[in-house]
């Protein structure tokens, strides 16, 4: 009897496990929102940017996860040359570590609106509303599976296409000793130069953090590889250069094809454009490849100045 309880609990634990999706059409509909017309681009300082951010904080809130540090809401706020702005930060706090910190973050601020032209908004949907999507989907799921043994912080940052001022003043408010890794996801909704079920990550060389997860997705189709394009310094040029630059093992996650990427940072950059099952399949292998990390059992390599 005992033996068999044993076997009935392990059973359940697992099917519990396995009930935790990241759910396609959630992905869908995040990604369509946060790219919508409606939200005019997303331009730092603008009602768009504003919109953005309040549907962000709608999620987090639905998730049901806690503020961070010592914030009354979901709002980092902060000036950048007089004006105000504000990151979005949310907090899923770790059982037993709590005050080692694994971060998943993505920028949130986009170009805004063209002056000319029949379509005027650069609706950035993969620059960077899929990254944005990620983050929430993954905040979801983490919620629901319930097993992270570390702290884990979300964070949608703004001011990243005109200076990266959400990541500096964020990064700046933060112990870097206290981080263990961090998520950065930028342009991840169109396939990678190896194709689908791929994705690189930026300063692979630089510690240990993608043999990490590339352990963690061996019997998966899923590959990450080293950043393609190393003249354009893509480790230092994204949101997760300041905790870098500081030792902390943030990588940035992207499958951008650089060289060769149609939409970059124009007004075609639309949902229509994105590979959405592709996409899907890329935060569900970032989810798997992060586990180690979150429960404990891998710590990253810091990195080497």
């Amino acid at each position: 009897m005992k033996n068999k309880s044993i076997l009935l609990f392990m059973f359940l634990g697992f099917f519990a496990q396995a009930q935790v999706v990241i759910d396609k059409e959630e992905v869908i509909r995040i990604e369509t929102e946060l790219a919508s017309d409606k939200m005019e681009g997303r331009a730092t300082f603008s009602p768009g940017i504003e919109l953005a951010s309040t549907f962000i904080e709608s999620e987090f809130k639905k998730i049901n996860l806690s503020y961070y540090d010592d914030l009354k809401n979901y709002r980092q706020e902060f000036d950048v040359k007089g004006k105000p702005a504000n990151n979005v930060i949310a907090v899923l706090p770790g059982k037993s570590r709590p005050n080692e910190y694994v971060i998943f973050s993505a920028h949130y601020d986009h170009l805004g609106m063209d002056k000319e032209g029949v379509d005027k908004i650069y609706n950035g949907a993969n620059d960077d509303a899929s990254g944005t999507t990620a983050v929430i989907a993954l905040a979801k799921y983490f919620k629901d599976l319930d097993k992270n043994e570390r702290t884990i912080i979300f964070v949608a940052f703004t001011g990243e296409e005109i200076g990266g001022f959400g990541s500096k003043f964020f990064s700046a408010k933060m112990d870097p000793n206290k981080v263990v890794a961090m998520f950065n996801l930028e342009m991840i909704g169109t396939e990678s130069k190896w194709g689908k079920n791929s994705a690189y990550i930026t300063g692979f060389e630089k510690t240990d953090f993608g043999t990490i997860l590339q352990k963690n997705l061996v019997g998966t189709n899923f590959n990450f590889y080293q950043d393609p394009y190393p003249e354009q310094q893509l480790f230092y040029r994204s949101d997760n250069a300041r905790l870098a630059a500081q030792g902390v093992p943030a990588h940035t996650i992207s499958t951008s094809k650089m060289d060769v990427e149609m939409n970059y940072h124009k007004l075609s950059d639309e949902v229509s454009t994105l590979d959405l099952d592709n996409m899907t399949e890329i935060i569900k292998a970032i989810a798997i490849s992060s586990q180690s990390i979150i429960n404990g059992s891998d710590t990253p390599t810091r990195v080497k100045k």
